[in-house]
């Protein structure tokens, strides 16, 4: 067996190509996993498989599932070369219950596209960010630092907003719940004013 150290490029594109078709097994299967479950009339009501199960029904997967219904196996390829749409065609792959073998079988070149694009790419970076670190030149240590400060705060930005808009949403659907069991519509009428 080839020693790996002395090929970089090789043990990258292994990982990050087993990274890929890990994380579109897991989409896959928590999506496919949810959906059976509503079918059989066991709809999650709290946890988790709720939160997924409102994300499944959500427009965003529902155009991933109109890729997939429209493209098919094709869509499952290509999507690994998308950025913001690779998550929902892996997720409507398992909503419409695409069968597991095809899901697999569409899955490897894509994530073996994808595993090439960043372990060609990410090496270059990586190798400009140490190159800047090693050289210890001042102006390029502080735009590495830049980059990662800025990245780090637009990750905790989205995330912020992420988690906000899924508590507006939770707390309509909770007054809406509520205004339900108390036997009153969404206007404010009670059920013996509509009859």
């Amino acid at each position: 067996m080839p020693d790996l150290d002395a090929y970089p490029f090789v043990g990258a594109l292994a990982f990050l190509f087993l990274v890929a078709l890990l994380r579109g097994q897991v989409t896959y299967a928590v999506a496919r996993l949810v959906t059976e479950q509503a079918l059989r009339h066991t709809r999650p009501t709290s946890g988790w498989t709720a939160a997924v199960h409102r994300w499944l029904d959500g427009e965003a997967v529902g155009r991933g599932r109109a890729v997939v219904q429209r493209w098919g196996m094709v869509a499952v390829a290509l999507c690994y070369l998308t950025v913001g749409l690779q998550t929902l065609v892996l997720a409507g792959a398992g909503a419409i219950r695409m069968p597991w073998g095809r899901f697999t079988l569409a899955q490897v070149p894509g994530a073996l596209a994808w595993a090439t694009i960043y372990a060609t790419v990410g090496f270059a970076v990586w190798a400009a960010v140490v190159g800047a670190v090693v050289s210890g030149h001042p102006l390029l240590v502080a735009l590495v630092a830049v980059l990662l400060l800025g990245a780090a705060v637009a990750g905790h930005l989205l995330l912020r907003r992420r988690c906000l808009a899924l508590d507006d949403a939770e707390d309509v659907v909770g007054r809406v719940e509520a205004l339900q069991h108390l036997g009153v519509d969404e206007e404010g009428r009670g059920r013996r004013d509509t009859e």
